[in-house]
């Protein structure tokens, strides 16, 4: 490829187009060449829009194309994305697929791509997020200054796979993990499981509930990921921020047994208690959908190209995410068949709403 940009290929139209944005923020490693999509009016009218040819099968596309990105669902959503991967990689393709993928898929994937010379990445998105990006540098350093006591972990049921990812990552591996059966479900939307995590402690609260026609909505909360230790405890508050630190609360005693808070030994007490890690505020969702998850892609892509150009072997990368997935059907599985929920489009809260220092009818 002599260092031109890679000649780039985005498979669907739904999530697709936030890689097609993010291909256009990184013109120095892609270049979009056309939509791989079914070919209904909303395709045929993004392509147009965009640019680009549309295209509705592998065979379809021109020689010359060096890279894809497959944002398709996967057999375990009903998809046909692994197949559109394993067709694009036996044209030579180098692949970039949106997870999750069944494990049997993926194993057959990396194998596939290994065999014929090529680069094939899961991405799992949120590790990408940069507020998740500064958790996880943060984490590390932690386990640095001692180790990771327990974790409180909550997730929706259709964001688990990448939470069970940042989580491996932000304990520096998964193994050895077990995974406890949780016990009988009570009236609620929440389905609680204990388990071990690298020989952590792990308290796991999954959403086990899903819409059949709207998979992507209804979720009470996408992640919120907590790590216990001796100094404190670091946590992830939301998918897209804060990252906040909670120093342990700790005051000495007199001779007498009394709690000091000024003298001697009581300098940590002007810390706050507790503290957003420096850009870690979180944006609109407006931001989130507009700004964020384009980014946030580019960041997946510029690994992505980085290993294409330099031909690196999709294995070691992949065991990881072979392991992510082998941990989420266990979890999946202890936790059972989701509930089938269709709740009505809920009403959008504010904070304002729960603030009483806003006075009423405050826009």
């Amino acid at each position: 490829m002599n260092g031109r940009p890679l000649r780039t290929v985005v498979c669907g139209t739904g999530f697709g187009r936030f890689y097609t944005r993010a291909l256009r923020l990184l013109p120095q490693d892609f270049e979009p060449v056309g939509i791989l999509a079914r070919g209904g009016d909303f395709s045929r009218a993004y392509a147009r829009e965009q640019g680009l040819p549309l295209y509705t099968s592998v065979a379809d596309l021109p020689g010359g194309v060096d890279a894809a990105c497959v944002a398709v669902g996967s057999a375990v959503s009903g998809g046909p994305g692994a197949e559109i991967a394993r067709a694009l990689l036996d044209r030579g393709v180098h692949v970039l697929q949106e997870h999750p993928v069944h494990h049997d898929e993926l194993a057959g994937l990396l194998r596939a791509a290994r065999g014929a010379g090529l680069v094939y990445h899961l991405d799992p998105f949120y590790r990408y997020v940069a507020p998740v990006g500064r958790f996880l540098d943060a984490a590390a350093r932690m386990r640095r200054r001692g180790p990771v006591l327990a974790v409180d972990a909550t997730s929706a049921l259709q964001v688990l796979y990448p939470l069970l990812d940042v989580l491996g990552r932000a304990l520096g591996g998964l193994r050895p993990w077990t995974v406890a059966a949780p016990p009988p479900a009570a009236p609620g939307p929440y389905r609680v499981v204990q388990a071990s995590v690298a020989g952590v402690p792990v308290t796991l609260r999954v959403q086990n509930q899903i819409d059949p026609s709207d998979g992507d909505n209804h979720a009470l909360l996408w992640h919120r990921l907590s790590l216990a230790a001796e100094g404190g405890v670091l946590a992830l508050a939301d998918t897209h921020g804060p990252v906040l630190w909670h120093p342990r609360l700790h005051a000495p005693r007199d001779a007498h047994g009394r709690l000091l808070s000024t003298g001697p030994g009581t300098g940590h007490l002007d810390e706050p208690a507790v503290t957003v890690l420096e850009g870690t505020m979180p944006p609109s969702h407006r931001e989130v959908f507009d700004r964020v998850w384009p980014r946030t892609l580019a960041r997946a892509l510029s690994d992505f190209a980085a290993d294409v150009r330099a031909g690196a072997d999709p294995l070691p990368r992949g065991q990881f995410d072979l392991s992510v997935c082998r941990l989420w059907h266990e979890v999946t599985d202890r936790l059972g068949r989701p509930d089938i929920i269709r709740p009505a489009t809920p009403v959008p809260w504010r904070a304002a709403d729960l603030d009483r220092a806003v006075p009423r009818g405050t826009p």
